[in-house]
């Protein structure tokens, strides 16, 4: 066999392509965990770029799940996103994360309720003007309390809790609370990976199906690797949102930032 000529030994290979967003400009939020006070200006903000950017269809708002919980405006940050999806400015796609799960077993079974407390659960239920019990392990009070949380809960917010997205898929980039069980194709992913999946999906090397952007596991920083991006940056806990900012073109991290108080 007569030996590669040496301009295609040493041609350069030709890069892969960047992900793209098959012309759509996409905007995706991390976890707010009751964080109105963030999450307000931050959308202020994208709305604003979305302005400047003038897509050529509307642009695309995903909102990454954990919207209660742990900070002290889950019920008002519910109504924001219900404000949003009336507002024909973005096309809206929250998704459901394990809080909003969390929320959903509580309300179906009250036993559940001293686990919730421990995870955030607590502030849900005072946005809602419910005082949770003192003691965890009277299940009769947190059955008081779970019936006074159903009837203080709108039924639309009950609806939006109940109907969230499990995942979006927006040309090479494709968005989920928590992650992705590599190896598995994207539309055989479980429910419970897709919201709970932590040290297999992270520690994996390899690529997936498209470049996954996700929450659920806080950081100091966002993670922006080849073949995922991690948004959620503790906003209930460091005073910073982010979000990113996808098209053809590349990506840009977005953040607001809690003033600090003397």
């Amino acid at each position: 066999m007569a030996p590669a000529p040496f301009s295609k030994l040493f041609a350069q290979r030709k890069p892969a392509a960047a992900p793209g967003t098959a012309g759509r400009l996409v905007y995706a939020v991390g976890d707010v965990h009751g964080r109105l006070d963030l999450l307000q200006p931050l959308v202020r903000d994208i709305a604003e770029d979305a302005v400047i950017s003038a897509p050529a269809e509307r642009p695309i708002l995903i909102l990454l799940g954990d919207y209660v919980d742990r900070g002290p405006d889950s019920a008002r940050v519910i109504d924001f996103i219900l404000d949003l999806e009336a507002n024909d400015a973005f096309e809206i796609h929250p998704l459901k994360g394990n809080h909003e799960e969390a929320l959903l077993q509580f309300l179906a079974d009250p036993a559940f309720g001293p686990v919730w407390f421990e995870h955030g659960g607590g502030a849900t239920l005072a946005s809602y003007g419910v005082t949770p019990p003192m003691s965890r392990t009277d299940i009769g009070a947190w059955t008081e309390a779970r019936d006074a949380f159903a009837e203080a809960l709108p039924e639309e917010h009950l609806e939006f809790c109940q109907t969230l997205e499990m995942m979006v898929t927006v040309g090479d980039y494709a968005f989920v609370h928590a992650g992705v069980r590599p190896g598995v194709p994207l539309d055989r992913q479980t429910d419970k990976d897709l919201m709970w999946i932590r040290g297999d999906f992270l520690e994996s090397r390899g690529a997936f199906d498209k470049v996954i952007v996700h929450g659920h596991t806080p950081t100091h920083a966002p993670q922006i690797h080849a073949h995922r991006l991690g948004l959620d940056t503790g906003a209930y806990a460091t005073g910073v949102l982010t979000a990113v900012r996808l098209d053809d073109s590349g990506r840009r991290v977005m953040q607001h930032q809690a003033r600090r108080t003397a």
